[in-house]
């Protein structure tokens, strides 16, 4: 792989709580969308909503999946999400190494 022809992607989403976030990571890992889901319990999000500086207690999930699962990613995480507008950012990963890509294209090709 060059520098910047890695496949690998990780989707950044938030959760309003821990076992949220937990419950959305497992649905989409054994859905086979992402390979890996790393959850951070304990952010606080500051952010304009409707007119409102709003502040939340939330969870960050960190999704490593490839560009082929981002369309299924993004619909079924807006079907599993209570938010109205969840967060779906995407960022390109642009090294990694051999082995761990290996491991997530492995992992998303089913038994």
């Amino acid at each position: 792989m060059t520098e910047n022809s890695s496949p690998a992607r990780i989707v950044l989403t938030t959760a309003g709580t821990p076992e949220e976030a937990e419950q959305l990571a497992q649905a989409i890992v054994e859905e086979e969308l992402a390979a890996c889901a790393t959850i951070l319990p304990a952010a606080k999000s500051i952010y304009r909503w409707r007119g409102e500086i709003e502040t939340a207690a939330e969870s960050v999930l960190l999704l490593k999946t490839v560009p082929e699962k981002l369309p299924a990613l993004e619909a079924r995480l807006h079907a599993l999400h209570r938010y109205e507008t969840p967060e779906f950012l995407v960022l390109q990963v642009e090294r990694a190494s051999a082995g761990y890509l290996d491991w997530l294209i492995s992992s998303l090709k089913g038994p």
